[in-house]
């Protein structure tokens, strides 16, 4: 789809696979091969009521696909690149998502953008002995980055300037990838946003655990099963493993340490600290993120609020602890970390939009900021009372920002000291 001044080639492979297979790449067949996008199979997101649904997508299996945004007018040394991998707890979400739309970004910073789409949930997670052996999620994210490696020059982007840029789920795929060796000729720069640290990633035993929830609840082989019965029952082992009142909002499944690409977390903690002198990244959190989870209707939260008195302050402290462990504490120590050997780091941190908004500065706020049309974030409960013409003003400065850091790899602040409280305001 071509615009005044932004082309946009939707659907385009970069990789097939087999269920609980291993990705091969695809390599670019041209224009033709351009088709509608999809995502991957999962059942709707649990952010929905806050952040607003997007778009429905057809789902399939073949889904890894992805999406390139470039400026029309080409620049003949190339264009800096940006690769968005998309959150959602690693059971949702898409690259074409028109909640992720980098139009505007793309035409007010001169970057290119690739939204990737990724196997989720039991599909692109779950290890189950003989049939998947995990992870197979993260070898797509690896396996797009070396696709837009190898032909991003076609859209106008050069090779040579990549910045791998994620949001939750995305942002703690990265997280993953930055302790990988064989990542790091795919990507120069990072943009971690509201990386869920706390939750660590699984080893053997919490692997073990939800793939046995799955097949419980399914009953049959997840070899032949159909997608709607594997939705289900993920669905189901979800529910049971985030326990009573639904308080374990840890996504089931997630990238799981010791299974290949993934090593081991003492080998994952020496390459990242191996590989930190030189790189560039930029990281942070919203103030309260666990408004989002806890904020809106809740079994156990909303009850506690409703308690006269004392009721919303026991709430908003739990939140902000449970906060503080999950996002919190880990973006600090990993930005300590990596400026203490030797990264360029700048730290982050999202405040409220608009004070009368329930739900105030939570998880997911800042991506109106950055992607989508006014009609992708009309009904975003986390925007009220602000209009979508507000919010795209207001994330102007942040588009900026994040483009200035593709571009250069400074956002336009100072360098975080490790030790170091001090964050830059967002917007």
């Amino acid at each position: 789809m071509v615009g005044s001044d932004v082309v946009v080639s939707p659907g385009i492979p970069f990789a097939r696979a087999e269920r609980f297979g291993a990705p091969i790449l695809v390599p670019y067949a041209g224009p033709d091969s351009h088709r509608q996008p999809v995502t991957a199979p999962q059942n709707p997101g649990r952010l929905e009521p806050v952040m607003g649904a997007p778009a429905r997508l057809p789902q399939s299996e073949d889904c890894l696909e992805l999406t390139i945004t470039a400026p029309a007018a080409p620049d003949p040394g190339g264009r800096p690149v940006m690769v968005w991998i998309h959150g959602g707890a690693y059971l949702a979400g898409g690259g074409a998502w028109n909640l992720y739309d980098p139009s505007e970004l793309v035409r007010e910073t001169g970057i290119v953008v690739v939204s990737i789409n990724y196997r989720l949930g039991v599909l692109g997670y779950a290890r189950i002995p003989g049939v998947s052996p995990g992870n197979l999620g993260l070898l797509d994210q690896i396996a797009a980055l070396q696709w837009v490696r190898d032909h991003i020059a076609e859209f106008g982007g050069d090779p040579a300037r990549i910045t791998v840029a994620g949001q939750s789920a995305g942002a703690h795929s990265i997280v993953a990838l930055l302790g990988i060796e064989s990542t790091r000729t795919l990507f120069r720069r990072a943009i971690v946003q509201s990386a869920p640290f706390g939750i660590g990633f699984h080893g053997e035993a919490k692997a073990q655990r939800a793939a046995q929830a799955f097949l419980a609840a399914l009953g049959g082989d997840p070899r032949d099963a159909s997608v709607s019965d594997v939705l289900a029952a993920q669905a189901g082992a979800a529910t049971k493993l985030a326990g009573p009142g639904g308080l374990n909002s840890a996504p089931p499944y997630l990238p799981i340490a010791g299974v290949a690409p993934l090593p081991d977390e003492s080998r994952w903690r020496r390459e990242v600290v191996d590989r930190a002198n030189g790189l560039q990244v930029m990281i942070g959190a919203t103030a309260d993120e666990m408004g989002a989870f806890y904020g809106g209707p809740h079994p156990v939260f909303s009850r506690i609020r409703s308690i006269p008195g004392m009721g919303p302050r026991i709430a908003a402290r739990v939140q902000k602890l449970v906060g503080r462990k999950a996002f919190e504490d880990g973006t600090t120590k990993f930005a300590d970390l990596l400026a203490s050997h030797g990264a360029d780091v700048y730290r982050y941190r999202v405040h409220t939009l608009d004070p009368d908004n329930p739900f105030g500065a939570c998880h997911c706020l800042e991506l109106p900021l950055l992607f989508g049309d006014d009609s992708a974030w009309h009904d975003a409960a986390m925007l009220s009372p602000l209009t979508p013409a507000e919010v795209r003003a207001l994330g102007k400065s942040t588009r900026s920002c994040w483009g200035s850091f593709v571009c250069s790899g400074e956002p336009g602040w100072s360098r975080h000291a490790s030790g170091s409280t001090a964050a830059q305001q967002i917007p």
